[in-house]
């Protein structure tokens, strides 16, 4: 028997049992959908994150209190120098030395700042801000903040040393206090404190629980004064004077804060200090992670798909014993009978397939969970590969036992 009578008899066969086979395919066609649309959500998580690290700039550093195992140019931490149980945080007065040029060559700006949370009020509408940032002009150009509408330079210098009530607004905090309305010029009470709005930052977007977008920045002083106290500060902020100062400026701003925090051992530091780079690393090593963990929850549908194609094909085998005793009894050699069971379950899986790619690649064009996926082209051909893969492996052995009846017995069946 040539293939194109094989592939007939196949398609006949399954013809002959419509809603079986329907069910069949539809366990396939979501085995395949399911790997191509969770492996797009991870690809599509991870480059969200991507993009929101990338956003802050490439040569930004981020100096923050406590430690973590490590040494130069990686932050490293623990508990100040000589043993000492308590953590020094970090200060206005660090931020100035990391500001010296003398002490760090490749340090091209510092900010600084201190976050809290508040409640902004402007003509009756009420909108409770994600971050309220205090800090100085340079923030905006080491975290990549560029402003949509109002002045080029944000708020100056000036304004800092003059404590003045002045705030950039994200595009959230925007749209929710004034709508389609411009902010720039407007007067805001935000925490019982008048701000006067000079500009609007565009838009930077991303996903999680905070918002980058839900933001109000506004002079260092003014906000410690308002809200958070003369303290110690959140974190600094500091900007490489290029990508490939990055590693070298680390080294500098660990040396100058051990003088200024009084430490002596590298490996007991009580500060850290990040770059973009090492969060990408880690952001990569983490959603190779959660790939993995989607794909093999995904190969699961797979499988249990097979499993099906394997139950179906027994069930054929058995309601066609007398056919396949007929065929043998006329000469139909074993090879022939084998071909057409497995041509049968590899049309089963190589449809469904078809089918779950289209599934799959028109789910990943909607938005899942607040993530828009992005399609692997890998996932798509190895999702259906396997799939009629799995239409050969878990239909050869219905087939083979249809092809080792013996002819007497299988007509003898009822």
């Amino acid at each position: 028997m040539n293939p194109f009578e094989t592939l007939r008899f196949a398609v006949g066969g399954l013809a002959a049992n419509k809603v079986r086979s329907g069910l069949t395919m539809l366990g396939v066609l979501i085995g395949v959908a399911a790997v191509i649309i969770l492996l797009a959500v991870g690809n599509g998580s991870s480059q969200s994150v991507k993009d929101s690290i990338e956003k802050l700039g490439t040569n930004s550093l981020t100096v923050s209190s406590g430690g973590s195992s490590g040494g130069f140019g990686g932050g490293a931490g623990g508990r100040s120098g000589g043993g000492a149980t308590s953590t020094k945080p970090l200060t206005v007065d660090d931020a100035r030395a990391l500001a010296n040029p003398a002490d760090a060559p490749d340090v091209d700006s510092v900010a600084p700042e201190v976050t809290t949370s508040q409640t902004a009020l402007y003509d009756g509408t009420s909108h409770t801000v994600g971050q309220v940032v205090g800090t100085y002009p340079a923030y905006f150009k080491a975290s990549n903040s560029k402003v949509a509408q109002g002045k080029g330079d944000y708020f100056s210098a000036d304004d800092v040393l003059n404590s003045r009530k002045v705030a950039v607004i994200g595009s959230t905090t925007a749209t929710d206090l004034f709508g389609t309305a411009s902010p720039v010029g407007k007067k805001i009470v935000i925490g019982g404190t008048p701000f006067t709005v000079v500009g609007e930052l565009e838009t930077k977007g991303g996903t999680g629980f905070q918002d980058p977008d839900d933001t109000v920045i506004a002079p260092l002083p003014t906000v410690q004064n308002a809200f958070t106290g003369f303290g110690p500060v959140s974190q600094i902020l500091v900007e490489a004077k290029s990508a490939d100062a990055t590693t070298p400026a680390q080294n500098e701003i660990t040396t100058v804060l051990m003088g200024t925090h009084g430490i002596r051992d590298a490996n007991a530091l009580d500060f850290r200090v990040s770059s973009q780079a090492s969060l990408l690393s880690t952001q990569a090593d983490t959603n190779k992670t959660f790939t993995v963990l989607l794909g093999a929850v995904a190969a699961i549908s797979l499988l249990v798909g097979g499993i099906g194609i394997t139950n179906i094909m027994l069930v054929t085998v058995t309601e066609r014993t007398r056919e396949i005793g007929i065929r043998k009894a006329i000469g139909a050699p074993k090879g022939v009978i084998l071909g057409q069971f497995l041509a049968e379950s590899t049309l089963l899986s190589l449809v469904g397939g078809g089918l779950g790619v289209v599934a799959g690649l028109i789910g990943s064009r909607f938005t899942i969970v607040g993530i828009k996926p992005v399609v692997i082209p890998e996932s798509v051909v190895g999702a259906f590969v396997i799939a009629v893969a799995i239409g050969l492996f878990f239909g050869s052995y219905p087939a083979n036992r249809a092809a080792s009846l013996r002819p007497i017995e299988a007509l003898r069946h009822e």
